[in-house]
């Protein structure tokens, strides 16, 4: 078999393995259409542990000539995929619509993001600086020891696995951050596209492949392996010659994948995201001066996409009085105005409702909304409050719901908040509303929550991530597996590199980004002092 050629393809339902389909798994699943609850044509293949092994072969056969690849050729090739992708045109979106339920609008925006991902990374791949080239230039008169010539930049690691997510099944999935970022790299990367969107993954797998090819490059570059089972990631990431793993999606998945790899005979770095309640802290001059319009931007917060995103504000934090009295009133209002919507999936759907309903029966804790009964299909919002005292009493209560739910923590005072921030889990985000006065007077709550975030916001809610070079996606367990990085932004590029020092090479021996006459210009530590020199 081959790609097929017309770009709106017929999808096959088979695995991408070096650009091969391959589909002789006899267990097989579907798609089921989230507002429909039926199945969508085309039945997918799940992937046996042969195929598994087979992509990790081709993929570490891929990776010297890969990694070695110049940096403009790799430039194109990501710039390439992205073209790529827009030439599905609206069939993306269509299948995309079918698989998820998000609406067309969102999609074509999330699409938007994925190709713009892609082309950032092309130029922080021509620019060249995250290499961190450093060179100490030999000193052979120095005493008492002479020092040798050591030169330093950062390679690629080696065939990553990336997991698809299931709530950005474009920006987050196939062709996503992780994949982007690993490519960039000089990883080959293969992809275990999430069970919700598996025609979505095919069509973003074959756009990838096509580039591949059209590149020059050697298949094993890029796999996609579909399934529904926990067996596949298991081999996928237990597979010793996957070198790294990316992964968005929930604690217990992530958890999962994490304990496999560090239980390797060698262990390697898991870089998973894996939820937040993103605690949005709500100081006295917000709450008095501008109840209406901050109640209202915090509902149509929660209820962004159905409240599936993972800078969701699960949890609102003030103090107690008759400002914070009208301010959940006037919540109320506004929740109540909100329009049900589908989730992605029927296990979603059934994990938001045992959420609500944990809190709707926890003895300290009080309802404020839950809308009335939306049917089987869709979903409306909730809101829950308790004290600050109970809150600090019951870790339970600081899990997340993933969906338009949120509890509101009430403290006695300044004090009693920053208790309740000091034993706060990690999270992606922590958002601040008050007046800049306010923030000089709250330092020691902005110091508490540097420690427990990845990104501080100020006077705005968290739900919306921009690509660029100084956004940080990331935080302190259980929000991720690895505090130190981030999975939006170009930083995202280190995840999948590691550091190695030349000592002692001549020249005509050194990557061209370390030799003297540094013909790219690139931005490189000299002698401690940086310089394009």
């Amino acid at each position: 078999m081959s790609l097929p050629k017309e770009k709106h393809m017929t999808l096959s339902g088979a695995h991408l393995i070096a650009g091969q389909p391959a589909a002789a798994a006899t267990n097989q699943f579907s798609a089921t259409n989230p507002v429909t609850g039926l199945a969508l044509p085309v039945r997918f293949a799940e992937a046996s542990a042969e195929e598994v092994a087979r992509a990790c072969q081709l993929a570490e056969a891929a990776f010297p000539a890969y990694a070695a690849l110049a940096p403009e050729k790799r430039a194109d090739f990501l710039e390439a995929i992205a073209d790529e992708i827009m030439t599905l045109g609206d069939a993306l979106i269509e299948r995309c619509t079918a698989e998820t339920a998000l609406p067309a609008a969102r999609l074509t925006g999330e699409r938007g993001r994925t190709v713009n991902q892609l082309r950032l990374f092309a130029r922080v791949v021509r620019e060249g600086s995250w290499q961190d080239l450093r060179i100490d230039p030999a000193q052979p008169d120095r005493q008492p020891f002479p020092r040798p010539d050591l030169r330093q930049m950062q390679i690629p690691l080696g065939p990553v696995a990336v997991f698809g997510a299931s709530n950005f099944p474009l920006a987050f999935s196939v062709a996503g951050g992780d994949t982007a970022s690993a490519l960039a790299a000089g990883c080959p990367v293969i992809v275990k596209a999430h069970p919700l969107h598996p025609g979505t993954s095919e069509m973003i797998g074959v756009a990838i492949s096509r580039a591949v090819v059209a590149a020059g490059l050697p298949g094993g570059v890029f796999s996609l392996l579909q399934g529904r089972t926990n067996d596949v990631g298991a081999a996928l990431v237990q597979d010793p010659r996957i070198t790294a793993v990316g992964f968005t999606g929930s604690l217990r998945g992530g958890k999962a994948l994490y304990d496999l790899a560090v239980r390797r005979d060698t262990p390697i770095p898991v870089f998973a995201e894996m939820g937040s309640v993103n605690p949005v802290f709500l100081l006295p001059s917000a709450v008095g001066a501008g109840t209406e319009a901050l109640a209202a931007g915090l509902a149509n917060s929660l209820n962004l996409g159905v409240g599936q995103f993972c800078t969701n504000p699960g949890l609102v934090l003030l103090q107690e009085g008759e400002a914070g009295d009208r301010f959940v009133a006037s919540l109320a209002n506004h929740l109540r105005e909100c329009a049900p919507g589908t989730m992605l999936g029927a296990g979603i759907h059934h994990a938001y409702e045992s959420g609500v309903a944990r809190l709707a029966d926890h003895p300290q804790v009080d309802q404020v909304l839950i809308a009335d009964d939306q049917g089987e299909r869709q979903v409306g919002t909730a809101a829950f409050t308790t004290s600050a005292t109970n809150f600090l009493a019951d870790h339970s209560l600081e899990e997340e719901v993933f969906g338009p739910a949120t509890l509101i923590v009430r403290a006695a005072d300044e004090a009693e908040l920053l208790q309740v921030a000091s034993h706060l889990h990690g999270h992606l985000t922590a958002s601040l509303f008050g007046s800049p006065e306010e923030l000089e007077a709250h330092r020691g709550l902005i110091t508490v929550l540097t420690r427990k975030v990845g990104r501080l916001i100020f006077n705005a809610f968290p739900t919306g991530v921009e690509v660029s070079d100084a956004m940080v996606h990331g935080g302190p367990y259980p929000a991720t597996t690895a505090v130190q990085s981030t999975s939006v932004g170009t930083a995202a590029i280190r995840r999948f590199s590691r550091p190695v020092c030349y000592q002692g090479f001549p020249q005509a021996a050194l990557p061209a980004a370390l030799r003297d006459e540094n013909p790219g210009g690139l931005l490189r530590m000299v002698d401690g002092e940086w310089s394009r020199k």
